[in-house]
C-alpha cells in the first residue's frame, strides 16, 4: 500500500516560490526566462509538486506550440501545436490552470500518448495567457491538492513577470498600508491593550486591528497573508476594509467571516489566501471569537496557557467555507497574547524555529506586566534569537484584564 500524501503547506510552498524565483534574473526575452522557471521548478519542486518534467508553449493564432521541455520521462520535437480549442487547454485559459485526467471529458489519449502522459496538467502565463507551461506530474497527490499547487505556482511565477510593474507601486501600497494600521491603542474598559507590527519588506502582509462595535464591545483582529510586498499588503487592506463595513452589534461574528470569506474568495486569485483570528471582548469579560487558520492565540489564565483554535479554514480558497466561534471568560488576571508566524517561525542561526513553546514560556513569565512591555518584550526574544535578516513580516498584539486590587 503507498504511503499517504502529506497534504501542502500552501504559505510555506508559496515563500519558497518566491525566494526561488527571486534568484532568476529577468531578461528582455520572456521565453527565456520561463524557460529558466521551469527548470527551476522541475530541479526544485520536484517533492513538494511530485513534478517530474515541464513544457513551455506560446501561442500563435489559435494554437500553442511547444517551445522547450525539461525533465525526464517523454520528450517530443519542439514545433508540436495543441490547439487553442482543445478542452484542457480552455480550462487553463478560463481559469488559469488545469488538471485533468484519463477519465475526464475531453481529454484527448492520442495527444497525451505524444507527450508521453497520463494527466493534462498546466497552467496559463501572461497578462493576456500567451503562454502555457504544461507538467508531468506523478498524479498521487490527488486532483484537488494539484489544482491547488499548480495555481499557487501559477500565481508565484506572474508575480515574477509583473515585478517591474508591481515595483513602481509600492511606495503608494505602503501609504495605504500604514493608513490602515492602528494609530494608538483603545481605552476599552478595564483592559489594558498594545500591539506593533514590523514587515520584512517595505510593505507587509500582516495586519492588526481593534474595532469598536459599541460602547461595550471591542473587536480585535490579527491576519497574515499569503506572501509579503505588494500583492499581500493589498490583500490585507482588503480584509481590514471588509472588517470595518461587515461588523456591527447586530451582526454575529462568525456570519460576519463566513461573508468576509466570500468576498476574499471571490475577489482574489484562489492561490492568494488569509489567515485572522477575529474577537469580540466585552466589557463585562466575555471573549467570543473565531480562528480562520491562524496561529492560535496563547492565553495565561489561572495559572495555565491555552491556545485559542475553534474557527475553520483560512480566508480564500473555499468560498463555502463553515466556521466555528469559541468563548472564554476574561476574568482579571488574565492576559492574551496574538501573534503572526513571523514570530513563531523566525529561525536562529542553526535553523531552529523560535516556536509556540518559547513564546507560551515568555506569556508565563511576563503576563503581570504592561501590554506594551509584552509586547516589546517579544520582539526583543525573537530579534536575540534569530538576529535577523527576517524573511515573514512580525506581528503581535497583547491584551490583558489587570488582576483586581
Amino acid at each position: 500500500m503507498p504511503a499517504p500524501v502529506e497534504p501542502v503547506n500552501y504559505k510555506k510552498l508559496f515563500r519558497k516560490l518566491e525566494r526561488t524565483l527571486s534568484q532568476i534574473q529577468r531578461s528582455e526575452d520572456t521565453p527565456a526566462t520561463l524557460e529558466a522557471i521551469m527548470r527551476s521548478l522541475v530541479d526544485d519542486f520536484h517533492e513538494e509538486l511530485g513534478i517530474t518534467a515541464a513544457r513551455l508553449y506560446q501561442r500563435r493564432d489559435s494554437v500553442y506550440v511547444l517551445k522547450t521541455q525539461y525533465g525526464a520521462g517523454h520528450h517530443v520535437r519542439p514545433g508540436l501545436r495543441i490547439p487553442a480549442s482543445y478542452r484542457p487547454v480552455r480550462t487553463a485559459m478560463e481559469h488559469g490552470y488545469v488538471f485533468m485526467g484519463e477519465d475526464d471529458p475531453g481529454f484527448d489519449h492520442r495527444l497525451e500518448q505524444k507527450l508521453g502522459v497520463r494527466y493534462f496538467a498546466a497552467i496559463a502565463l501572461g497578462d493576456k495567457r500567451e503562454y502555457l507551461l504544461g507538467f508531468t506530474v506523478r498524479g498521487d497527490a490527488g486532483a484537488e491538492q494539484t489544482r491547488l499547487s499548480l495555481n499557487t505556482v501559477r500565481h508565484a511565477v506572474n508575480l515574477k513577470l509583473r515585478q517591474e510593474v508591481l515595483e513602481s507601486l509600492i511606495e503608494q501600497a505602503k501609504l495605504i498600508q500604514l493608513s490602515l494600521l492602528p494609530q494608538r491603542a483603545p481605552q476599552f474598559g478595564d483592559y489594558d491593550i498594545a500591539g506593533s507590527s514590523v514587515p520584512a519588506e517595505e510593505v507587509g502582509g500582516d495586519l492588526y486591528d481593534f474595532l469598536p462595535v459599541s460602547t461595550r464591545i471591542l473587536g480585535v483582529a490579527v491576519g497574515d497573508s499569503s506572501g509579503h510586498g505588494l500583492p499581500a499588503a493589498l490583500q490585507a487592506r482588503d480584509v481590514i476594509t471588509g472588517l470595518r463595513v461587515a461588523i456591527n452589534e447586530d451582526y454575529k461574528i462568525v456570519r460576519a467571516v463566513e461573508r468576509l470569506n466570500q468576498v476574499i474568495s471571490r475577489g482574489s486569485p484562489s492561490a492568494r489566501f488569509i489567515s485572522l483570528f477575529y474577537g469580540e471582548l466585552e466589557t463585562n469579560g466575555n471573549l467570543i471569537y473565531t480562528n480562520a487558520g491562524h496561529p492560535p492565540p496563547l492565553v495565561f489564565r489561572d495559572g495555565e496557557i491555552r491556545r485559542l483554535r475553534k474557527g475553520g479554514l483560512v480566508l480564500g480558497p473555499n468560498p463555502d467555507a463553515i466556521y466555528e466561534r469559541g468563548y472564554l471568560s476574561f476574568r482579571h488576571g488574565t492576559a492574551m497574547l496574538l501573534y503572526t508566524d513571523g514570530i513563531t517561525e523566525a529561525r536562529s542561526a542553526g535553523g531552529i524555529e523560535f516556536g509556540m513553546e518559547r513564546l507560551a514560556r515568555l506569556l508565563r513569565r511576563h503576563h503581570s506586566r504592561p501590554a506594551s512591555d509584552i509586547v516589546q518584550e517579544v520582539f526583543g526574544a525573537v530579534e536575540r534569537f534569530s538576529r535577523g535578516p527576517f524573511e515573514d513580516d512580525r506581528t503581535v498584539v497583547v491584551v490583558r484584564r489587570p488582576a483586581a486590587a
